[in-house]
């Protein structure tokens, strides 16, 4: 195995498109993050979160082995600096997906009150269950009359002053019991947040458990609040996914096309990208340029969205965005907002492509801003695809490599599908999914999620947890990078249950039902949320989340915001693992300890880090058998074939 301080050997990545790609940067001398990593050391003191900076008679450092009983100069603690590091990670990371949900929300209003005409409402269906939940009455409204007060509601719940956050009635009856005992019952996003930042303003909350008490309840506003809104109006606007077949990683992209990569975070731009670039107008422009068509690929999260509802292939996770661009085939990159990094105007420097920004939110340097609006969306996204085309004659034959590895996928599970799937129109249901796991041909789920990180291998954790678990008759859900992951190597296709073991492969074989499934973007593990919960409401594994046998998992997290999914995944009673680089308060016995002993006594869930794959898996099926004994399913069962006497009882 080549050294990984040399830089692009095996160590770097198992995807043989990324080793392709980084030995052509390596040869023309090209920066990316793969190489950057070994050349910028990582502070061991931050890496564990032994540094306070919330104050200037700092930053005060925490080392040594007695490092546990010094003090800042304040007098704060480790533990105290600890946490305050970690609910403020995580308040960055919870802002970025609760701020993706209220644009969602303005998007509908704008939609709903006629500010933009290049949007309509694709799900009307979704639009009235979502009013239900906000106990909105349907009764003889349009679907534009109904979308703004949808809208105004889920807006009013990001600034909610009193009471709770509407969406916690979806969560099992116990957990909201549990929640309300323990004063974390989520209230309005933005004052959960505010809150966080108050407390740990120096010389203010100085009590670790408080202070991760209210990291619970901050990301849970999250969870159960901004995300989750932000895919339920996603699903109204842009339509509630259903499995659509594409392809995965570099090998989309097309020599005699002109290819754009949508990069970023936001539907609302990218969904509009996709209609500017499949107008003929368009299409017939490109062949003028010499080009044979327009070819879209994405990139992050941006691409989950385009790949499970428009079939828009991903050239792959957040590491390959760089790698993207080395391609020399890549006329533009458009992004807008979260993963997306200030290396690539570097990169893009080598070769003809333009990188576009267009989030007014952010900008990077070097780059070309288009700002976007939904009053003009059609205009501009025809405004920046022109560009792209116009960019087509400059491109450099001669710094051409497109890899050819690519795969198959199937993506688009949403929780309606999956009931769809398993019970058809008229029953949609989780009751086989219940049954098979009662039954032990199932033993359990794994939600592998979240990231990749150059400081890990990358996929190399995610596709052998994938592999591992569906070996073991654990059907695995996949969001974010983590699904591009799993695509990129080919387990993203219903033919994998030859692959599976016996149980999982006869259920998936007989439903239909792949055993990896694609449920979404990063926003999207609010999905997982309410699969867990109706898991629950189907009844037989028990009356809450924390009694599922199942388990989640980020194998290469690199974010704020996989931790704040991890924490409202704890407080929504899950087990969760990360992997690929080690936790961000290991310097602290005390906060390390509320992860684990004092989140699991209140929530019923935890959070460990284990740094190599293997651990984490055997971590997660010792997890599921505990819970499988627990519910008394962990041994097998003679099948018993019901007369109609028993169908009827």
């Amino acid at each position: 195995m080549t050294d990984k301080k040399k830089g692009n050997g095996p160590a770097k990545s198992i995807d043989p498109a990324a080793l392709e790609m980084l030995e052509i940067a390596q040869e023309r001398g090209i920066s990316t993050m793969f190489s950057r990593v070994d050349e910028v050391s990582a502070c061991p003191i931050g890496a564990e979160g032994a540094c306070c900076k919330v104050c200037f008679m700092g930053p005060c450092r925490f080392i040594g082995k007695d490092k546990e009983e010094k003090h800042g100069v304040c007098g704060a603690s480790l533990a105290t600096v600890a946490a305050r590091n970690y609910i403020r990670s995580c308040a960055g990371g919870a802002s970025a997906h609760a701020d993706h949900g209220r644009g969602i929300a303005l998007a509908l209003l704008a939609v709903a009150r006629g500010e933009t005409k290049d949007y309509r409402i694709k799900d009307p269906v979704k639009l009235r269950t979502v009013a239900g939940y906000f106990d909105i009455d349907t009764d003889g409204k349009d679907d534009l009359t109904l979308a703004e007060e949808v809208a105004l509601a889920a807006l009013h719940d990001f600034g909610r002053q009193d009471g709770y956050q509407t969406y916690v009635k979806r969560a099992p009856k116990k957990r909201q019991e549990l929640w309300e005992k323990l004063g974390v019952t989520p209230r309005g996003f933005d004052r959960e947040v505010v809150e966080a930042m108050h407390r740990t303003h120096a010389g203010t909350d100085q009590d670790a458990d408080h202070i991760m008490d209210h990291a619970v309840r901050m990301c849970m506003a999250d969870g159960w609040g901004g995300s989750m809104i932000a895919t339920d109006l996603s699903d109204i606007l842009f339509g509630t996914p259903k499995p659509l077949t594409s392809e995965a990683n570099l090998g989309v992209l097309k020599e005699d096309e002109v290819n754009i990569i949508i990069h970023g975070h936001e539907p609302v731009l990218s969904e509009l990208i996709v209609d500017a670039a499949q107008d003929p107008e368009m299409v017939d422009y490109a062949k003028s340029k010499g080009a044979n068509g327009i070819t879209l690929a994405g990139i992050c999260c941006t691409a989950n969205e385009i790949w499970m509802r428009r079939g828009v292939p991903p050239a792959g996770n957040s590491l390959h965005q760089e790698l993207a661009l080395l391609t020399g085939a890549v006329e533009l990159m458009v992004a807008d907002i979260q993963c997306v990094f200030q290396g690539l105007v570097g990169v893009a420097k080598n070769f003809h492509t333009h990188v576009v920004t267009t989030s007014p939110k952010a900008r990077i340097e070097g780059a070309t801003h288009i700002e976007f609006h939904e009053d003009r969306a059609l205009e501009i996204a025809k405004q920046i695809v022109r560009m792209a085309i116009d960019n087509f004659p400059n491109r450099d034959r001669s710094q051409m490599h497109i890899p050819e590895h690519k795969n198959p996928v199937v993506a688009g599970f949403s929780h309606e599908y999956i009931r769809y799937m398993l019970g058809g129109s008229f029953r949609g249901s989780f009751v086989p999914l219940n049954d098979n796991i009662i039954n032990g041909k199932i033993q359990g789920a794994a939600a592998i999620v979240g990231c990749n990180n150059p400081r890990a291998t990358q996929d190399e954790g995610i596709v052998n947890l994938v592999r591992s678990f569906i070996q073991n008759d654990v059907l695995v859900l996949v969001t974010g990078c983590a699904a591009h992951a799993a695509g990129k190597h080919g387990y993203l296709t219903p033919e994998m249950f030859a692959h599976a073991g016996p149980g999982l492969s006869e259920v998936c074989e007989t439903t239909g039902m792949p055993p990896v499934l694609h449920v979404g973007s990063c926003v999207d593990n609010s999905r997982i949320l309410t699969i867990l919960s109706g898991v629950v409401e189907t009844g037989g594994l028990g009356d809450d989340i924390d009694q599922i046998p199942a388990v989640g998992i980020s194998p290469e997290y690199y974010c704020e915001k996989a931790l704040e999914i991890a924490t409202y995944c704890v407080g929504s009673g899950a087990y969760v693992i990360f992997g690929g680089v080690e936790s961000p308060v290991r310097a602290s016995g005390v906060v390390t300890d509320i992860h684990t002993k004092g989140w699991e006594a209140k929530f019923g869930g935890k959070l460990e880090f284990i740094a190599d794959w293997q651990g984490i898996f055997e971590a997660a099926m010792a997890h599921i058998q505990k819970k499988r004994e627990a519910l008394g399913i962990h041994e097998a069962r003679e099948r018993v074939l019901f007369d109609m006497a028993d169908r009827r009882g």
